[in-house]
């Protein structure tokens, strides 16, 4: 409770009167007048708004960040409010599913051991914990430039894995196996999902309030998981020894888990650049030199995973799929190299990376000292090339004169429509390489 005082002063008959006004909330962009006492004739409090109103006020302060809305970006609450509803859906899941596993266990059968128990229970934490050390060794650095698609694929891992625990009853004899392999699946989920919600959190955050929309984003987990928790006892009270039951009870959770998660990352509006998002705002500019904003981009870019994207969408849609950055020099062939060396001798004299076109995808040859701008830079001149490829042999000179006229006025825009330009978020660039000019010829170490 703050307390912001409004002095008044007025003259009567040689005296001052005080006014004081209380008012109320945690951001100064939403106080909200409590009460106001006055002095005059007599000491009076007048109270503002209900009682019922502030402790409403209270409560909505645990749950959302300080300073909402101001302090969050406007896509905040839709992707909360579906996050949280499957997170609902999961935790009901979660009773039907381990009921299933203590069953498979043998919990409540005389015939089952409490060291055979511990022992299948350490195995299957024991999977879920080496898939997670694995999964971060291979995809780490992919999470934080494929937050909508990661967040996506972290809720179908963990599907599968509920998925399995439900299936182990039925396969006594693989039972190990089964519970194994879902807790392989969960464990990529914990993975992924926490390096996603660690990127969303600084997405959301206006304020340089990460910490707070984090804290705020536990509390409404522990909402929903109590309300999960609740209704999952209830529905495994009902359906308990009616396969049918659960299992229908189970598959259209997951359906409604799978579509209320599809509708949180299209919620999305994200102001970074991965490839993805370059790709098309640079598309565009090119047709029409108008750059989109973050909302438009979020209603275009595909969030479902790359092997359906890659299937369901025409290549030429995809231009960043013509990229590949970070190419390592040691696995062109003689007649790519003698490319690279003339290329790199008439084209990159002064720049910090090389472009090579290998059957119709552009290579990015990364120097080893290039920095973060210059990284961007090379990646919407690759962009640039596979757009403007025709199999002709001026794409080198084409492209460097589009990037001459109009990479600048492109980044400005950027800025001005909402776009953060610092960095290129991309997986960790693994393959670089140092070149230099000799006197006589032109040649890369």
């Amino acid at each position: 409770m703050g307390l912001i005082g409004e002095v008044t002063t007025t003259s009567q008959s040689q005296s001052q009167h005080l006014i004081i006004e209380e008012w109320n909330g945690s951001s100064s962009t939403k106080l909200f007048k409590t009460a106001t006492i006055s002095a005059s004739p007599s000491l009076s409090i007048h109270r503002s708004g209900s009682r019922f109103n502030h402790i409403w006020r209270r409560l909505l302060q645990a749950f959302v960040p300080e300073g909402f809305p101001g302090s969050v970006t406007p896509d905040y609450v839709p992707f909360q409010v579906w996050d949280s509803l499957q997170g609902l859906s999961t935790y009901i899941r979660i009773m039907l599913s381990t009921q299933a596993l203590l069953s498979a266990i043998g919990v409540g059968e005389k015939s089952a051991t409490v060291l055979g128990a511990t022992f299948q229970w350490f195995l299957r934490d024991l999977t879920g914990m080496l898939g997670g050390v694995l999964f971060t060794f291979y995809q780490g650095s992919n999470l934080d430039s494929n937050a909508k698609m990661w967040r996506l694929v972290a809720d179908l891992m963990n599907d599968l894995g509920m998925l399995m625990d439900l299936l182990s009853p039925l396969f006594p004899s693989a039972f190990v196996f089964v519970v194994c392999l879902g807790s392989l699946s969960r464990s990529f989920t914990g993975v992924a999902s926490g390096a996603t919600r660690a990127a969303l959190t600084q997405h959301f955050a206006l304020q340089n309030n990460a910490a707070d929309i984090s804290a705020k984003e536990g509390s409404q987990e522990t909402m929903a998981t109590m309300i999960g928790m609740a209704f999952g006892m209830l529905l495994a009270r009902i359906t308990i020894g009616n396969a049918l039951a659960i299992w229908f009870c189970f598959l259209s959770l997951t359906m409604f888990h799978m579509y209320a998660n599809y509708k949180a990352v299209r919620c999305l509006a994200l102001n970074s650049l991965n490839f993805q998002r370059m790709s098309i705002l640079l598309q565009h500019f090119m047709e029409t030199e108008q750059v989109l904003s973050p909302e438009q981009v979020s209603t275009v870019e595909h969030v479902l995973p790359i092997w359906i994207t890659s299937c369901s969408s025409k290549n030429s849609k995809l231009l960043h799929k013509r990229v590949d950055i970070g190419l390592r020099v040691s696995s062109l062939d003689h007649q790519e190299m003698m490319d690279l060396l003339h290329s790199a001798g008439s084209f990159y004299t002064k720049a910090k990376y090389l472009l090579l076109e290998r059957k119709g995808i552009i290579g990015v040859i990364v120097h080893r000292d290039s920095t973060a701008a210059e990284v961007l830079y090379s990646y919407t001149h690759a962009l640039v090339m596979a757009n403007l490829n025709k199999g002709n042999n001026t794409i080198h000179s084409e492209s460097q004169s589009w990037m001459d006229k109009h990479y600048e006025g492109f980044i400005q825009k950027l800025k001005s429509s909402g776009w953060k330009t610092e960095r290129l978020l991309s997986p960790s660039i693994i393959w670089r390489a140092n070149w230099k000019y000799g006197q006589a010829d032109k040649k890369i170490d």
